[in-house]
């Protein structure tokens, strides 16, 4: 079985992310960068699923600018077997990333698909499943269990009411949860062995993708200060509080 690991490359999120000052972005300028918390959990199941001997080769790819290769290097030190960057330096959305995906799915024909459910730094969690409509493939979303039987693979889903269990017939689409996982770190010998594994470089106008969107970002703008709070003696003196001063009662 050959998966298709799908990783970002996003701002380490110990990092306090900061605006630019025309409030047209987030600024990246000396930011450290890192792989997506979730991309991590991704990677790190489609390694157990190799070392417990259901998958023969493990390709991860990512979409972004050149600098991606160093994420990209680094699920190599994980265990991924080879990486494939699409390159380009535009800001792109979901479904633009879903269509890149899918081209990449086309020409790797992998049996398993697995991203991360969300970015951190979009939280738009919907990259997983506008590829699983572009594909047709059966999806599993939010999974904090994987194991494949056979030709299909068991999916435990958390959702609001618990959890839920889905069987999906391969090929399939599962975007991983927090509780997947403990993703590993990876050891010096096998770092310096991921800079000799394959990384090959596409371009979105090589996989005849468009990426032409129709969403423009019009402003970005940070949280609003909050004030402080402050301790009252009394309920009496809070009842006057929110009633004369909040105006909530």
């Amino acid at each position: 079985m050959k998966i298709l690991v799908a990783v970002k490359r996003v701002v380490d999120y110990n990092v306090k992310v900061r605006v630019k000052a025309d409030q047209s972005g987030v600024d990246l300028a000396n930011v450290k960068m890192a792989l997506n918390p979730f991309c991590e959990i991704a990677v790190e199941e489609a390694v157990r699923l190799k070392e417990k001997g259901f998958v023969g080769e493990i390709v991860v790819v990512s979409v972004g600018p050149n600098a991606a290769q160093e994420q990209l290097r680094t699920t190599l030190a994980l265990g991924a077997d080879r990486a494939i960057l699409v390159e380009t330096d535009e800001e792109l959305g979901s479904l633009a990333v879903a269509k890149l995906l899918k081209a990449v799915v086309d020409k790797e024909q992998p049996q398993l698909v697995i991203l991360g459910k969300q970015a951190i730094d979009s939280d738009n969690n919907q990259t997983g499943q506008m590829l699983g409509a572009l594909t047709g493939y059966a999806q599993g979303t939010f999974a904090s269990k994987v194991e494949i039987a056979g030709d299909q693979i068991n999916v435990t889903r958390e959702i609001d009411g618990g959890l839920q269990t889905v069987a999906l017939k391969l090929p399939a689409i599962v975007t991983t949860d927090l509780r997947l996982n403990e993703p590993r770190y990876a050891s010096l010998p096998n770092i310096m062995k991921a800079k000799k594994k394959p990384l090959e470089t596409l371009t979105p106008d090589a996989l005849g993708v468009s990426t032409a969107s129709t969403v423009k970002t019009l402003k970005v703008e940070a949280p609003a200060t909050r004030s402080a709070g402050i301790i009252v003696k009394s309920v009496a003196e809070l009842v006057e509080k929110l009633k004369n001063e909040a105006k909530v009662i």
